[in-house]
């Protein structure tokens, strides 16, 4: 199996599948090949059906393993959940109860119901939700359901922060200063963080995934984040228990996969880095990572076995760890579920871990032994959500995705999902549209991979963050892997403005906005009651534009040859190429021999948005008469919005804590908003005397409804 395994790794064939939305490289289909034939060969029997107990991507990708693996699959949903795509994909789907998750997704005993009446011999819980509670372990332990994951013994005790650190501080793990206890109040939570020292990070003992956690530079941030992140973990895991460590500054997030059965065997499948975070939640991540070297792997491997093995681990958990500029590292938690960044890890390795998971689960070995894990290239993921990356790095977004597309048809690629063309984004759940992974043989590979993909990535009908995304897989810190945790609040103090275009950027964009305007002209000229032509087969092959972007007007001439255009803008000739057309959602050009991907997002009139390095820019387009007429129009004046407080998201009123006729300061916190189970503090703009208050205590509200109202 080894010796085999070995060549696998030197397989140089690695071709995806198109139009799949879970794709191996094809040396690892070959090993699952290999590994269904031997599971047969030595009776290696599994189960006949297993209800996954999630929704969205990650139901979609346990439900493609059973299929590979001959086992039937059962679907749980919630009423709004009723068409997602994870219930069409299933053999079998249920209905688990309304759309909020506490009483659907969290509800455990509609869950039992429906593995009753479907007669799922086990379940796979995902990550979230149930993954780690367990209490529903021992629901379906108490009707002999199997659980696909690890034992409860070894959920309890990683799954509870503080326990965790116990544990990890006596199998010689290292670990973050801290206080080992569960914070009573916020004035016992100041006086540890005094103890300890400032910065302290304060953070829920349950659950994970970024919820439930504050930084604290003071006192009065202390006393702010144990409200906050008490509320936030008691919404997010039924769990309010607090604790509260040191604050490792301009870390490095890096974690450890680890895989375990129930013979005493585990293994460490490599690192992944995690470092590009907001808020505490991952936004790209890779493996392996640029930082560690062979000898820093190991000891860091061998630390996670040993946390594994000091809990009888039998199943797949990730141990994660911070680690400092001088190569420390130090344990944070362990996720006893599959992690969300799986697919990089699988990517290099050629192991598919929901397998491992259900074989474990069966009763099985492990399929590999630690000689058989290498390194095979470079893998990147990047998530993309429904959430504007201009309103503190992401906050979420709702809606249709009326248009979808997913960069499948480019090699090497994997998009794992949970919607299609249609599906809508909910108030109620994470707003993940997808994880994006591309693989290459180097770094280099994958990242230029990635970068196209997001270029073609199609979403129509609500914002996401693909700008977000292409900005830091572009950036030259994130290029030479000189990151940490801060890399946002280093390098955008200000908040996240958008691509800013340099010159040869911006004549791409007008040279690209002058092509699409003048596929219209010549259609509305000589092509009435036809099918849409190439600009190329104009009989006008010159024209004088102005093209209007960011203020600045460009005075631009072409000349239509040809195969190409001559563009000239402001004195800079381009040579331009493209075979798109007016219904094409791409503009692939080339652009002086350079290969440009654009999307025409929208057209009215003369004005166009326009993609361009992940970020939309409103361009405006005319001919000679136009631009004399555009000169008397007048500019609409801006309102000023700083006596309103408008909700910068769809979500939940928690708490309002002002009403009318009361004087407020700047900066103060008047209310506070859950959205996708996260706690946000609302702030008014300025001083002033409160008119109106519109809405109460769990009032659902929208993305810029008005909250707050000044005199």
């Amino acid at each position: 199996m080894a010796c085999l395994y070995r060549k696998l790794l030197q397989c140089s064939s690695f071709k995806f599948q198109i139009n799949s939305r879970i794709s191996l490289p094809a040396c690892s289909k070959v090993h699952y090949a290999h590994s269904r034939s031997h599971s047969a060969l030595s009776n290696d029997k599994l189960f006949d059906k297993i209800l996954i107990a999630n929704r969205g991507e990650i139901a979609c990708r346990v439900i493609k393993s059973c299929k590979r693996l001959g086992i039937k699959s059962v679907a749980i949903f919630s009423e709004a959940d009723r068409y997602a795509l994870h219930t069409k994909m299933a053999d079998e789907s249920v209905c688990v109860g309304p759309p909020p998750s506490g009483e659907s997704y969290l509800n455990m005993e509609a869950i039992l119901d429906a593995i009753k009446s479907t007669g799922a011999q086990a379940v796979h819980p995902g990550y979230g939700f149930l993954s780690e509670n367990t209490n529903f372990v021992k629901l379906l332990e108490d009707n002999d359901v199997v659980f696909i994951g690890p034992n409860s013994y070894s959920m309890q005790a990683m799954g509870d922060k503080i326990e965790s650190k116990i544990v990890a501080k006596k199998a010689n793990v290292n670990i973050i200063p801290g206080f080992d206890g569960v914070v009573k109040d916020d004035e016992e939570a100041i006086k540890h963080a005094r103890e300890i020292g400032y910065p302290v990070m304060i953070k829920a003992s349950a659950g994970g995934g970024g919820k439930g956690m504050r930084i604290a530079w003071n006192d009065q941030e202390v006393r702010d984040g144990f409200r906050l992140s008490s509320q936030e973990a008691k919404s997010s895991f039924g769990d309010d228990r607090l604790l509260i460590e040191k604050f490792i500054n301009n870390p490095r997030h890096i974690e450890i996969q680890v895989v375990g059965d129930k013979h005493g065997n585990c293994i460490y499948l490599n690192e992944r880095e995690c470092s590009i975070q907001r808020r505490n939640q991952k936004v790209v991540e890779e493996a392996p990572s640029v930082f560690l070297d062979p000898e820093m792997r190991k000891a860091m491997g061998e630390q996670a076995l040993a946390l594994a093995k000091a809990v009888q681990y039998d199943s797949a958990g990730t141990v994660e760890c911070l680690v400092d500029s001088d190569k420390n590292f130090y344990f944070l938690e362990m996720n006893t579920r599959l992690q969300v960044e799986h697919p990089v890890t699988e990517l290099i390795t050629g192991v598919d871990l929901v397998e491992e998971m259900i074989r474990v689960a069966a009763g099985h070995p492990l399929q590999y032994k630690q000689s058989d894990i290498g390194i095979k290239g470079w893998a990147v993921e990047s998530r993309v959500y429904a959430e504007d990356p201009f309103k503190n790095f992401g906050l979420p977004s709702i809606g249709r995705l009326h248009t979808y597309k997913e960069p499948t048809s480019i090699p090497n690629v994997r998009v794992d999902s949970g919607i299609i063309e249609g599906s809508e984004i909910s108030i109620y759940y994470d707003s993940l549209i997808s994880k994006l992974t591309t693989y290459g043989a180097t770094r280099d590979e994958a990242l230029s991979t990635m970068t196209k993909a997001l270029d073609s990535y199609v979403i129509r009908g609500l914002i996401n963050n693909v700008s977000l995304l292409r900005e830091v897989v572009t950036h030259p810190d994130f290029i030479t892997g000189d990151i940490t945790t801060k890399f946002f609040e280093e390098h955008y103090p200000d908040g996240f403005k958008g691509k800013q275009l340099n010159n040869d950027e911006r004549n791409e964009l007008v040279a690209a906005a002058s092509y699409l305007f003048l596929l219209r002209e010549t259609r509305q000229k000589h092509f009435l009651n036809h099918d849409r032509p190439s600009g190329k087969s104009a009989n006008l092959d010159k024209w004088k534009l102005y093209v209007l972007l960011d203020d600045q007007k460009h005075e631009v001439e072409v000349k239509i040859l040809d195969k190409t255009y001559q563009i000239n803008i402001d004195g800079t000739e381009l040579e331009f190429e493209s075979s798109s057309n007016l219904s094409s959602y791409l503009i692939e050009t080339k652009i002086n021999g350079k290969e440009v991907i654009l999307q025409s997002l929208s057209r009215t009139g003369q004005h166009l948005q326009l993609q361009h390095y992940g970020s939309k820019f409103d361009v405006t387009v005319m001919d000679e008469a136009q631009n004399e007429y555009f000169q008397h129009m007048l500019e609409k004046p801006k309102e000023d919005l700083t006596p309103f407080l408008d909700s910068p998201m769809p979500g939940t009123v928690i708490s309002v804590s002002c009403e009318p006729e009361q004087d407020v300061e700047e900066g103060q916190e008047v209310c506070v908003v859950e959205a996708m189970k996260m706690q946000n503090s609302l702030c008014i703009q300025k001083s002033g005397k409160v008119k109106k208050v519109n809405c109460k205590p769990g009032d659902k509200i929208q993305e810029g409804q008005r909250l707050i109202e000044l005199y």
